[in-house]
């Protein structure tokens, strides 16, 4: 597990930006942390590294966007699970299907997620209650992943 510190949008970005070279579909990202704290900024470096289609808002109203790829590389599928109280909800929703094409990305997941992957990439963003434009990314994942991007 590994914690980094970011200072503005643009820094949460490339931090998603380096991590999104390393995935492919059929990864699984879980991201935690309190409203406002950059899970939605930093999918958005992920797309943008992943060159996909459509623009990266808060899923909050819908509760799940395949977002196509542009080249030949994988999808990313961004979901909020916020609403989702139950495995049946969820089962609902075909996740599976799509993480054959897609790398998947979850905010507010619940346990009942993590049965989607086998090793689910753990992502938690926390804010620092002084400076506003702080945050604390700690992912927990392969340790190449790890390695890389601490390097």
């Amino acid at each position: 597990m590994i914690s980094i510190s970011t200072t503005s949008r643009v820094e949460t970005q490339k931090l998603a930006q380096k991590l999104a070279t390393q995935l492919k579909a059929g990864d699984v990202l879980l991201l935690s942390g309190d409203l406002g704290s950059g899970k939605t900024t930093f999918t958005q470096g992920m797309a943008q590294s992943l060159n996909v289609r459509g623009t990266i808002t808060s899923p909050t109203f819908v509760i799940a966007r395949l977002h196509p790829s542009l080249t030949n590389g994988p999808a990313l599928l961004h979901v909020d699970a916020y609403r989702l109280n139950s495995l049946a909800e969820i089962q609902d929703l075909d996740l599976v299907s799509d993480l054959s094409r897609a790398i998947v990305v979850v905010e507010w997941p619940r346990e009942m997620m993590n049965d989607l992957s086998e090793n689910p990439i753990k992502i938690d963003f926390s804010t620092d209650p002084i400076h506003e434009n702080t945050r604390t990314i700690t992912i927990d994942a392969d340790s190449k992943i790890e390695k890389y991007l601490t390097s």
